[in-house]
C-alpha cells in the first residue's frame, strides 16, 4: 500500500482522501435528500406539518450544534478515532431511519445520524489536511470541495430516484454499504493525528451551545404551531437567550475557547459570518417548501421533483468549476457579496409564480440562483481563512460551516412559518420574496463589512 510521502516527493495514496470525501459525500448529501422523499414519508407515518420541519431541522441542528465540539473534541482524542466512531454511529442512525415503523422514532434516528454528520464533517477537512502536503494538499482540498458541490446536485434527484423506483426508506438505507467502504478504507489508509499537548475542552461552550441552538430552533417551530404567546414558544425561546448569553461569558473566559470570540472583533471576519448564516435561508432552506408545492400542488413524481430543482445545484457546480479555472485570483469579498446578491435576484425571480405556473417557471430563478451559490459557497472557507489569524485559520473553517447549518435550521423553522400561513404557490411566493431579501441583504452586508474592514 502506497503512503503520503514528504512534500516534493512522487509517491502518494488517494486512499484517505477518498474515505474522507465518502464521508463528507454521505453526510451533505442527507441534508437534501429527504426533500423530495418528503411528501411519501409523511403519507406513510402520517406527519404532521410540524413533524415534517423537524424531519429537516434535526438532522441540521445537531449538525450545526454540535460541529464545534465535535471538531475541539476530536483534536485531542484523535482524528481518525472519532471519524470511525462517527461512520458507525451514521451507519446506525441510517439503518435506525430506514427501518423506523413511526415518526418518533425517525425523528429521535435523525437526530443521532445529525450528530454523527458533524463529527463526519469536523474530522473530514482535519484529516485531509494531516494526511497531504504541499502541492498535493492543495489537489486534495479540491477534490473535497468538487465532491461537495456534486452531493448538493445529485441529492434532489437521487432522493427521487430511490423514493419512486424503490421506497423512501431506501434514501437512508443505501448510505450503509457506502459507510462500509470508507470505514474500511479509513482503517486500512488513514493514519491518526491530532492536535499537541494537553490542553483542557472546553465542555461547558459544547453544553451552552448545544442547548442555545436546539432552544431556539424548538422555539421557532413551536410558534408556528401554539403561536408566539403559547408557553411552549416562550419556555424554549427564554432558555435559548440564557443559554446564549452563559455561552458568551464562558467562551470569553476559557483558556482555550471552542470559539475565540475575539475573531469577531475584525469587521470584515463578522461580515462573512454574517453571509455564511444567511446564504442558507436564501439558497436553500426554501426548496424544502418548493418540493412540497411540486409534488402536493402540481402531482409531480419524487423524480421530477427532483429534475425540477437540479438546476440550481447543476448551474452551482458548473460555476465553481469554471470560475476555480477561469478567474482563481477573483477575491472573496467579491465572489461572496456578489454572489450573494446574485442568490437573492434568484430568489425574487423564483417569488413570481402565479396560479397557472408550472415547474418550468421555477428555473430562471434556480439557474441565476445556482450562479451566485457557485460563486459564493467556495469563497466562503477561504474568505473566513483570509479575514482570521492564521493560528486560527482551523477555528475559523469550523465556524463557517457552523453557522451555515444552523442559518439553514433556523430558516426551516422561519420559513415554515409564512409556508404555513397561506396556500400553494402564494405561500411559496412569500417564502421565495423572504428568501430574496435574505440574499440581499447578505450581499450588501458582506461587501460593507470587508469594506469596512479593509479601510480600517
Amino acid at each position: 500500500m502506497t503512503r503520503t510521502s514528504a512534500p516534493g516527493t512522487a509517491t502518494v495514496s488517494w486512499s484517505p482522501l477518498v474515505a474522507a470525501c465518502m464521508g463528507a459525500f454521505m453526510l451533505l448529501v442527507d441534508v437534501t435528500i429527504v426533500m423530495v422523499a418528503l411528501p411519501g414519508i409523511t403519507a406513510d407515518l402520517n406527519l404532521s406539518f410540524t413533524d415534517a420541519q423537524w424531519l429537516l431541522d434535526g438532522y441540521a441542528l445537531a449538525l450545526a450544534a454540535l460541529l464545534l465540539a465535535a471538531g475541539s473534541y476530536a483534536d485531542h482524542a484523535g482524528r481518525r478515532r472519532v471519524y470511525l466512531a462517527a461512520l458507525a454511529l451514521f451507519a446506525l442512525a441510517s439503518l435506525a431511519c430506514g427501518l423506523a415503523p413511526s415518526a418518533e422514532l425517525l425523528l429521535a434516528a435523525r437526530v443521532v445520524q445529525g450528530t454523527a454528520a458533524a463529527a463526519m464533517m469536523a474530522t473530514t477537512l482535519a484529516l485531509i489536511s494531516a494526511t497531504y502536503h504541499g502541492r498535493q494538499r492543495g489537489i486534495a482540498f479540491g477534490v473535497w470541495g468538487g465532491v461537495n458541490g456534486a452531493a448538493a446536485a445529485i441529492a434532489p434527484v437521487l432522493g427521487g430516484l430511490l423514493t419512486e423506483h424503490l421506497h423512501w426508506r431506501a434514501i437512508f438505507l443505501v448510505n450503509l454499504p457506502i459507510t462500509l467502504v470508507a470505514a474500511w478504507l479509513t482503517l486500512r489508509s488513514v493514519e491518526e493525528s491530532r492536535l499537541p499537548g494537553g490542553a483542557r475542552l472546553d465542555r461547558s461552550g459544547m453544553v451552552t451551545f448545544t442547548l442555545a441552538a436546539g432552544a431556539l430552533t424548538y422555539g421557532l417551530i413551536e410558534a408556528g404551531e401554539h403561536g408566539w404567546a403559547a408557553a411552549r414558544t416562550l419556555g424554549p425561546l427564554g432558555v435559548a437567550v440564557a443559554a446564549f448569553a452563559a455561552f458568551l461569558v464562558i467562551e470569553s473566559r476559557h483558556p482555550n475557547p471552542m470559539l475565540d470570540l475575539r475573531l469577531f472583533a475584525g469587521r470584515s471576519f463578522s461580515g462573512i459570518m454574517a453571509g455564511a448564516a444567511l446564504l442558507m435561508p436564501a439558497a436553500f432552506a426554501c426548496l424544502a417548501f418548493t418540493s412540497l408545492w411540486l409534488q402536493q400542488d402540481l402531482r409531480l413524481g419524487p423524480v421530477m421533483a427532483g429534475l425540477a430543482l437540479s438546476p440550481m445545484a447543476a448551474t452551482s457546480l458548473l460555476v465553481s468549476v469554471a470560475v476555480s479555472r477561469l478567474l482563481p485570483g477573483l477575491s472573496p469579498r467579491t465572489a461572496l457579496g456578489g454572489g450573494l446578491l446574485l442568490v437573492g435576484a434568484g430568489a425574487f425571480l423564483q417569488g413570481l409564480l402565479g396560479e397557472h405556473s408550472d415547474w418550468t417557471a421555477l428555473a430562471p430563478g434556480l439557474v441565476v440562483t445556482g450562479v451566485g451559490v457557485g460563486l459564493a459557497v467556495p469563497a466562503l472557507s477561504s474568505a473566513a481563512m483570509a479575514y482570521a489569524p492564521p493560528q486560527r485559520a482551523g477555528m475559523a473553517a469550523g465556524t463557517v460551516n457552523t453557522v451555515r447549518q444552523l442559518g439553514y435550521a433556523l430558516a426551516i423553522a422561519l420559513l415554515g412559518l409564512l409556508y404555513r400561513g397561506g396556500e400553494g404557490y402564494v405561500a411559496l411566493n412569500d417564502v421565495y420574496r423572504a428568501s430574496a431579501v435574505t440574499g440581499v441583504v447578505a450581499g450588501l452586508l458582506v461587501l460593507a463589512a470587508v469594506t469596512a474592514g479593509k479601510a480600517r
